[in-house]
């Protein structure tokens, strides 16, 4: 066997944080390289089911199912989740993450890094392995042109009118309050030089920072990283994970095309009411409804009225071509296939990127947002009426759904990818292991 090119690609979180990453180690994987996943050890069988390469990376986690519902509560509270995720979670196993991403990196070539697994700046600066980092969303670039727009603070936006100079006055303030301590700590003993907040400017490599995501989505500011490169959404459709539901298929076929309702694979685990009032508003405006429940726990109580269905799972690339509007939490996975889908979006988002996600869809043209404590029948149905009656969503859903369905990003980004490997600045001598222990 050859020896191939060996590109580790470390990741966490969810769905929408592993399928990209899956997407661009098949189009790698394709062109004859040897990638290699490093992330929680919950993916594994996903990962090697895709005919993948998988390296256990902690903090390991139990599936969603498995979890206590306290705990889900905690992760994904919009004021206080992200700080819990970060400090409890992620950065409660950051030795133990950089321990683990040191033994995947070896004989590697390349090290690609997701937002927040901060040992991997850490060890692509203490070994010096080229290394490459990705944004999956906008909010990453934390951008005085494009101020995010966090669920703590989603006033925050109407702010831009006063300018990007007052919004990097601002956001500098801001960032000041988010220093990651346990990084820092880690930082030292390795002695590594401060290269910045990892939380901010310190996440971007040096050489080159992909922005998987569309420039139609997000456009490149003036104050991003000049190495950043915005190459488009990294879509993984999968091998196994095609087929629809029987049930499902005959439902589609039976009538009009649904509304379809779905908390992609995070916000689901805190449903609660949200497909009880999504069952009201859908049977208010008379129209059919798929409910991608996510699992039992979520199927309602009620008899289902005549046209709606609720199904575990239904994969987006299969459905959302044949609905006529999607209502979704805002995840930038969710938020990408439904673009690509060109179908018009009613977002609920719920915490993290979510928001921002949601503003940056509104602006386009083809959704409209409720946030998650206003998510009532009521206003859902009026919501969604605007949506259904007003031909500029559904034009503007086709527009932008045919541009992306142009793009690849997820060859683009092979191809910056490529071209780096190629620069004689980035080969490298691999005769001797470069394992060592992080104390």
């Amino acid at each position: 066997m050859p020896n191939l090119r060996k590109i580790v690609l470390t990741t966490f979180g969810s769905y929408g944080d592993i399928h990209p990453y899956m997407a661009l180690a098949m189009e790698l994987q394709s062109r004859g390289y040897l990638p290699v996943i490093a992330t929680s050890a919950l993916y594994k069988d996903k990962i090697e089911s895709a005919g993948l390469t998988f390296f256990p990376v902690r903090p390991n986690l139990p599936p969603p199912q498995e979890q206590d519902q306290e705990l889900m509560d905690k992760i994904m509270e919009p004021r206080t989740g992200p700080k819990f995720l970060i400090d409890e979670i992620i950065l409660g196993s950051l030795r133990e993450s950089y321990d683990d991403l040191v033994a995947a990196i070896q004989d590697a070539d390349l090290l690609i890094t997701h937002p927040t697994t901060f040992a991997g700046p850490l060890v692509a600066r203490k070994f010096s392995i080229p290394w490459i980092s990705t944004a999956l969303a906008p909010v990453s670039f934390f951008s005085a042109y494009d101020p995010p727009e966090p669920p703590y603070w989603p006033w925050i936006g109407k702010l831009k009118v006063f300018g990007p100079a007052f919004m990097k006055t601002l956001l500098n303030f801001v960032k000041r309050g988010f220093t990651l301590a346990a990084v820092e700590k880690l930082r030292r003993e390795l002695g590594i030089d401060d290269y910045g907040q990892p939380m901010f400017e310190g996440q971007h490599a040096p050489d080159l920072a992909l922005a998987l995501f569309s420039p139609l989505f997000a456009a490149p500011q003036p104050d991003w990283p000049p190495q950043a490169q915005a190459v488009g959404f990294a879509f993984y459709d999968g091998h196994r994970e095609l087929q629809m539901p029987a049930v499902l298929t005959e439902f589609l076929a039976a009538g009009p095309a649904p509304v379809v309702f779905t908390l992609g694979s995070s916000a689901v685990w805190v449903a609660r009411d949200f497909f009880h009032e999504s069952i009201a508003a859908a049977k208010a405006l008379g129209q059919r409804a798929v409910l991608l429940i996510g699992d039992e726990r979520n199927r309602p109580n009620e008899p289902l009225p005549t046209g709606i269905i609720a199904v575990d799972y239904a994969p987006y690339q299969s459905l959302l071509p044949q609905a006529n509007v999607m209502v979704h939490h805002g995840g930038v996975g969710t938020t990408s296939q439904g673009l690509r889908a060109g179908v018009p979006t009613l977002i609920v988002p719920f915490a993290f990127d979510q928001p921002d996600n949601a503003a940056h869809a509104a602006r386009l043209g083809t959704s409209r947002t409720i946030y998650r404590k206003h998510y009532q029948s009521k206003l859902v149905a009026k919501e969604l009426a605007v949506l259904l009656s007003k031909p500029q969503y559904a034009a503007k859903a086709r527009e932008v759904g045919e541009l992306l369905r142009l793009e690849n990003g997820t060859a683009k980004a092979c191809n910056l990818i490529e071209e780096f490997l190629r620069n004689p600045k980035f080969q490298r001598e691999k005769s001797e292991p470069i394992y060592a222990a992080s104390h």
